[in-house]
């Protein structure tokens, strides 16, 4: 025989002229809230169902799943880092991180677990492979620190993985010549005269206004002192940079200064790079001006036709010194690829290559830290074995090199 629920007496309150019986319970944050109904058996079961809700609460609290947990880890990021940050943070944790693991509880993850969710970005670039593996351990650590975890799963997880980006080498004297050439007249030359000369990143170059631009001295420079970002495709020009040593004034040469002066003279905008409205660049209108360089390239493209019904593929290797069949204006006259980054490392290459003191390169890329420069600076100065010569021969045969001045 089935136990009869026993049903509390409850205090009786009147609320416009109607009776209810009213009760009061702890909230998850440790609030009172009054419950009422019209009897005491509907009371009860409000009552219920409001304890077993709290509990609930209580226990995703304590034992959150690694989705709960992810959201409410970008949440306290949110007030860190930029709207573009936390974007790709929440695509990266969607994909490689919520997708395998988040309906576990982040105390049943084991390493094995990261492992397997890892395991697929291991044909992605290195890059992607390092972001999400960050955010893993980002995230762990969080939830350990939260005293959410006894054991952090995270710790013994190599942090390396994926395949390694082919890096972009620094465009010779020659490339550069032949790029400026190719483009002299069309929207991207002013960037790439930017890049080149003065090193400015992308997000510099773009969000630069001629108030920043000091031409009319003895030593020409620009100043840097807002950072461009793309948010659901509008520009967005902000007073924060990248980082502390983002701010700097670089002088610049006077190739970069009559350039300058010309655009100024024609501008009818406050920024150095504008479109047709004075505004600056979207991220599509961006890429429609950089399609002006890869359309000009040699570069292997693919196209897809549909015949019958099916989407064929098509492969084009477009050969140097002929013209586009469609357009006879666009030559293809550059046999090498080229990236807005590219422009930037060429500028601080070149800087290196010339004997310009790595901390000074530092201050002008804006590096805040020195090992990214510094890495440039061993590539570069390794790339020159007959200087090394005389100066590995003296630290490991000091008389051979004695000898040879002799002689």
């Amino acid at each position: 025989m089935a136990k009869k629920k026993t049903i509390p007496q409850y205090t009786s309150v009147e609320r416009k002229g109607i009776q209810y019986y009213r009760t009061r319970i702890l909230d998850a944050d440790g609030k009172q809230v009054s419950l009422y109904a019209t009897t005491c058996e509907e009371l009860y079961e409000k009552q219920l169902a409001a304890r077993r809700q709290v509990q609930e609460i209580l226990f995703h609290r304590q034992h959150p799943t690694v989705a709960e947990y992810c959201e409410k880890w970008l949440v306290m990021q949110s007030a860190k880092v930029s709207a573009a940050t936390l974007k790709g943070y929440a695509s990266n944790m969607r994909n490689y991180i919520i997708k395998p693991m988040g309906d576990m509880y982040m105390e049943e993850v084991t390493a094995d677990d990261i492992r397997l969710a890892l395991g697929p970005l291991s044909k992605k670039s290195e890059g992607l492979y390092n972001k999400v593996n960050m955010l893993i351990k980002c995230v762990f650590y969080s939830a350990e620190r939260s005293q959410l975890l006894e054991d952090n799963p995270c710790a013994g997880i190599s942090g390396k993985g994926g395949r390694p980006a082919q890096k972009k080498e620094a465009l010779s004297d020659q490339q550069a010549a032949v790029l400026l050439e190719t483009i002299k007249g069309l929207p991207p030359y002013l960037f790439v005269m930017i890049g080149l000369y003065s090193g400015l990143r992308r997000e510099e170059a773009l969000a630069l206004q001629w108030d920043c631009v000091f031409l009319d001295v003895p030593t020409p420079y620009i100043s840097v002192r807002r950072a461009w970002r793309a948010e659901h495709n509008r520009p967005v020009i902000s007073t924060v940079l990248k980082t502390k040593a983002a701010r700097r004034d670089i002088p610049i040469p006077k190739c970069l200064a009559d350039c300058l002066r010309e655009a100024k003279e024609t501008s009818t905008s406050d920024y150095v790079i504008a479109d047709s409205e004075g505004q600056p660049l979207s991220y599509s209108q961006f890429k429609r001006v950089w399609q002006y360089i890869v359309v000009r390239s040699t570069k292997e493209r693919t196209y897809y036709k549909y015949v019958n019904g099916q989407s064929i593929k098509y492969t084009v290797k477009p050969t140097l010194g002929t013209s586009q069949k469609n357009n006879p204006r666009i030559v293809y006259t550059l046999d090498f690829e080229v990236t807005p980054h590219q422009l930037r490392h060429t500028y601080i290459t070149n800087l290196l290559y010339a004997g310009v003191d790595p901390k000074t390169v530092q201050y002008l890329a804006g590096h805040e830290n020195s090992k990214t420069t510094m890495d440039i600076y061993a590539k570069v100065k390794y790339n020159k074995p007959e200087e090394l010569f005389y100066v590995v021969n003296q630290a490991l045969h000091p008389s051979d090199t004695t000898d040879n001045a002799a002689g």
